[in-house]
C-alpha cells in the first residue's frame, strides 16, 4: 500500500510531461514532410510516340510499388514545358528534349528540377541521294525540312545555327526555301523527292527511321562538324552510328557516321515529391534495362547530360542508387519508416533530458514533505537570536510537540527515511534547547534580589 502511494505521489509530480510530450509531437507532426502521394501525373507526348510509349511502361512498373502513374498525352516537348511550368500542379513529372529548357524564361526555369537523362534521340540528317551534304553550309540551296514551329528538332536546329553563327537564316527559313515541317510530313515529302533533305530527331528504333533508312533513294547523312558543335552545346552529344546499324541488309549507313543527339529528359516540378525520386528512377532503370540500338543495357537513366539542375535526390540515386530501406522494404513501407525515423531522432534527443528530470523533481518532492517543516525551525532560531523568545517558551514549545505529532503520520519511501528521522531529533533538539533556556531564565528570576 505504502509503495502505491509513492508511486502515484511520482506520477502526480511529473504529470507535467503528458501535455508536454503530446505538444512536441504534435509539433514534429506539423512540420514534418507531408506523405509522398499515391498518384503521380506524367505528360509525355503523342500516343503514337517514344515519349507516350515510356511513360506507359513506366507507369506499369510503378503500379508494383503501388504509385498511379496518370499519363496525360501531348503534342511534345513545348507542350509538356508548358504544362510543367504553368503553376497549375496538374502534372508533376515530364519528358523533354534536352536544350528544349533553353527556350524558357528564368523564373520558369526554376520552376524545373532535373530527374534523369533517360536515353538519346539523335537529330538525324536524311538527304536524297547525290545532293553531297556533309555540314550546315552546304543546305543553303537546298529544300530543308527544319522540324515544326516549337518542336525538339526545331529548339536543336536554333542551337546549331547560333553556334554557327547563321540563326537569321534558319529563323527566315533561308528566305522560304527551307520549311516548318513535323516527322511524318517531312518523311513523307523527302521520299517523294519534294525535300532535298529533312531533320528529324527520333530514338533510332523509330518507325520513321527505319522507313527512310530501307530507301535505296536516301541516306544518312555523316554531319562532319559533330564533334566540334557538341562541345560547345552542353545538351549535345556526338554518337558513332555503326555501318548497317539501320538496316543491316542494304548496309545503311553505308559507313561509320557522326550524328548529333540530344536526349529524352525526365523531369519534374515544384509540386513532384522528393521522395518519389528513387522509386520513379528505380522503375525508370528497369524500363529502359535491354537499351536500344545506340544505348548499351545500364547505360540509363544517367545523371549526364542534362540541361538542368539535378535534384538533391536524383543525385544521389545516380551516385549512390536505391537508398538502403528500399532495397529491402515495398516503397510505401520504406518512406513511412525513413520519414518516421526522422521524427524519433528529435523526439529522443529532447525528451531524453526531460525524462532524465523526472527522478530529481521526485526527490524534490519527497524532501519538500520534510524540509517544509524546517522553516517552523528557523522561525524560532530567529527569535532566539533576537530576543524575541522570553514571552513564547510555553507556546513555540507546544508547536514543536504538535510539530512532532504531525511528523509521526508523515510518509516517505524508506530511502528518504533518514532525512524524516533527522526532522525528528531536530524538533526534539529545539524543545530541550527552548526548555533549557526556560528553566534558565525561571532560575535566574527566584535567585534575583528579595
Amino acid at each position: 500500500m505504502q509503495s502505491l502511494k509513492h508511486i502515484w505521489l511520482f506520477i502526480r509530480t511529473n504529470l507535467w510531461i503528458i501535455p508536454l510530450t503530446l505538444l512536441l509531437v504534435w509539433l514534429l507532426f506539423r512540420f514534418l514532410d507531408p506523405a509522398p502521394p499515391k498518384v503521380l501525373v506524367m505528360t509525355t507526348g503523342s500516343e503514337t510516340g517514344a515519349y507516350h510509349q515510356f511513360g506507359m511502361a513506366l507507369k506499369e512498373e510503378l503500379a508494383k510499388q503501388k504509385i498511379d502513374l496518370q499519363i496525360r498525352p501531348s503534342r511534345g516537348s513545348l507542350d509538356n514545358l508548358k504544362r510543367l511550368t504553368d503553376g497549375t500542379g496538374e502534372v508533376q513529372i515530364g519528358l523533354i528534349q534536352s536544350g528544349t529548357e533553353s527556350l524558357l524564361q528564368p523564373e520558369q526555369r526554376k520552376r524545373l528540377i532535373g530527374l534523369a537523362a533517360l536515353y538519346h534521340e539523335p537529330l538525324w540528317l536524311f538527304q536524297r541521294k547525290g545532293a553531297n551534304i556533309t555540314q550546315l553550309s552546304d543546305l543553303e540551296d537546298k529544300r530543308v525540312a527544319v522540324g515544326s514551329d516549337g518542336s525538339g528538332t526545331w529548339a536543336v536546329l536554333k542551337g546549331l545555327y547560333q553556334e554557327h553563327q547563321d540563326l537569321t537564316r534558319l529563323e527566315l527559313l533561308n528566305d522560304g526555301l527551307w520549311r516548318k515541317m513535323g516527322s511524318t510530313a517531312a518523311a513523307n515529302a523527302l521520299i517523294a523527292d519534294e525535300l532535298d533533305a529533312a531533320f528529324l530527331v527520333l530514338p533510332a528504333g523509330n518507325r520513321l527511321v527505319t522507313r527512310l533508312a530501307a530507301n535505296p533513294d536516301i541516306t544518312l547523312i555523316n554531319l562532319s562538324q559533330a564533334d566540334a558543335f557538341a562541345a560547345r552545346l552542353h545538351f549535345l552529344e556526338a554518337l558513332d552510328v555503326p555501318k548497317g546499324l539501320l538496316n543491316i541488309a542494304q548496309h545503311v549507313p553505308e559507313q561509320d557516321t557522326k550524328v548529333l543527339s540530344p536526349v529524352a529528359m525526365l523531369v519534374g516540378n515544384q509540386d513532384f515529391h522528393p521522395a518519389l525520386t528513387a522509386v520513379v528512377l528505380e522503375a525508370a532503370r528497369k524500363v529502359l534495362r535491354e537499351g536500344n540500338l545506340l544505348d548499351q543495357p545500364g547505360r540509363f537513366p544517367a545523371g549526364e547530360p542534362m540541361g538542368l539542375e539535378l535534384s538533391a535526390e536524383a543525385d544521389y540515386y545516380h551516385r549512390q542508387g536505391v537508398p538502403f530501406l528500399q532495397r529491402y522494404l515495398p516503397f510505401q513501407v520504406a518512406s513511412a519508416v525513413d520519414r518516421y525515423v526522422v521524427l524519433i531522432i528529435p523526439f529522443i534527443a529532447i525528451m531524453f533530458p526531460l525524462l532524465k528530470s523526472m527522478g530529481p523533481l521526485y526527490r524534490w518532492r519527497v524532501r519538500a514533505r520534510v524540509y517544509r517543516w524546517y522553516e517552523h525551525l528557523r522561525r524560532i532560531d530567529k527569535l532566539i537570536h533576537s530576543g524575541k523568545i522570553r514571552e513564547r517558551y510555553a507556546e513555540e514549545i507546544q508547536g514543536l510537540k504538535d510539530l512532532e505529532g504531525e511528523l509521526n503520520h508523515v510518509d516517505v519511501p524508506l530511502s528518504y527515511a533518514h532525512e524524516l528521522y533527522s526532522l525528528h531529533l531536530h524538533v526534539r533538539y529545539m524543545i530541550y534547547r527552548l526548555g533549557t533556556m526556560q528553566s534558565e531564565e525561571e532560575g535566574e528570576e527566584a535567585s534575583g534580589p528579595a
